[in-house]
């Protein structure tokens, strides 16, 4: 019939529009961050429990007044299993607070990190837009830096309750005496808000940025640095094995489908690279969460402090009371405990992701 308009196939028109794509887009994002949160607080919560009696030598290194009360993570050690709190159980007193911590941050570092990713290939087109191609190793050291300070956030509350009921001494003399009465992570947590409010659990936040965000940066880079290095070498051995074969693949392999051994020693690394740069930080984050309980050194001389220390003037004081040695007092044992804790933590995400697909 002349001058009737044919009914369009709307067919045609959702193949040309992008709404189909957005859509599949969103729906991957969403699984790729349950994927972050759920893999990453299983590798965390893992790596807590491997760590933990080191870290809670740690803290109390850092926490002691000066003079020191230990004479190194040894005697700490020692003194821990003959006090009259539990011996070994009293190094894992007071995890239930870091197992949450420990899935809340690694989960929360993993999907910031790639969330951090997405959105600066967003804002930079010139960088790699997927096809399994990296983006350049000081991009990613951005990434880390941005997933670092995110997880302070989450991270410094539940560090303030663990390290208050890692530390269990009260100093009046050169000796330690250690309290009748065990506190749990409500009584801490009851006590924080009662006589601070709810900033009080943000107290020690400037430590826990700095050590997150540069941490993060060297735990990020550290991983991918290696991993890279470790990458060329076992194609470098291809090649020199089958130098006629063209099908050895020189696309860059995702770390889920790295050789198992190869995860471990890229984690290791991280581990190594996060906790030993920014220790300082974290030992003064550790004496002003613990200053209460008779960790500083006013305290142990009986001067009754009217306000609490800032991060700047906590560190000048143990700068001039200890030295060098005081803001890297645990830093050995810390060390040692992150490089497994690490290598366990990136081989079960990195595991997990490659299981999932």
């Amino acid at each position: 019939m002349a001058g009737t308009l044919e009914k369009p196939d709307i067919s045609t028109f959702t193949t040309q529009t992008p709404t189909s794509d957005v859509t599949a887009r969103a729906d991957n994002q969403g699984l790729e961050a349950a994927k972050d949160v759920a893999f990453g607080s299983v590798a965390g919560a893992i790596g807590k429990v491997i760590e933990y009696p080191f870290d809670t030598i740690k803290v109390r290194l850092q926490s002691q007044p000066y003079p020191p009360i230990y004479s190194g993570p040894t005697d700490c050690f020692r003194q821990s299993l003959l006090s009259p709190e539990g011996g070994f159980r009293s190094l894992y007193r007071g995890i239930s607070a870091p197992l949450v911590g420990a899935a809340v941050e690694t989960s929360s570092l993993f999907f910031s990190y790639r969330v951090a990713q997405t959105a600066l290939q967003a804002l930079v087109p010139s960088l790699p837009q997927g096809n399994g191609e990296k983006l350049p190793l000081e991009a990613l050291l951005a990434c880390g830096a941005i997933s670092g300070a995110v997880t302070s956030l989450l991270l410094t509350p539940i560090e303030l309750v663990k390290c208050k009921l890692q530390y269990p001494v009260t100093v009046a003399t050169d000796k330690v005496s250690y309290s009748s009465k065990r506190r749990g992570p409500l009584s801490v947590i009851a006590s924080v808000f009662r006589n601070h409010g709810i900033l009080g659990f943000w107290r020690g936040q400037l430590g826990t940025l700095i050590r997150e965000t540069g941490g993060s940066a060297a735990w990020f880079g550290s991983y991918e640095a290696v991993s890279i290095i470790l990458r060329d070498r076992r194609l470098r051995s291809q090649h020199a094995e089958e130098p006629n074969n063209n099908n050895v693949s020189t696309t860059p392999s995702s770390p889920s489908q790295s050789p198992f051994h190869h995860q471990l020693l890229a984690g290791a690394s991280a581990g190594v690279a996060y906790n030993f740069i920014f220790f300082p930080a974290d030992t003064i984050k550790s004496r002003m969460q613990t200053e209460e309980l008779g960790g500083t050194a006013s305290a142990q001389h009986g001067e009754k402090k009217q306000v609490q220390s800032t991060f700047w003037r906590s560190g000048a004081e143990l700068w001039r009371r200890q030295g060098l040695q005081g803001l890297y007092r645990g830093c050995g044992i810390t060390v040692l405990r992150s490089a497994p804790s690490s290598a366990v933590i990136f081989a079960i995400y990195e595991g997990l992701r490659g299981w999932a697909g």
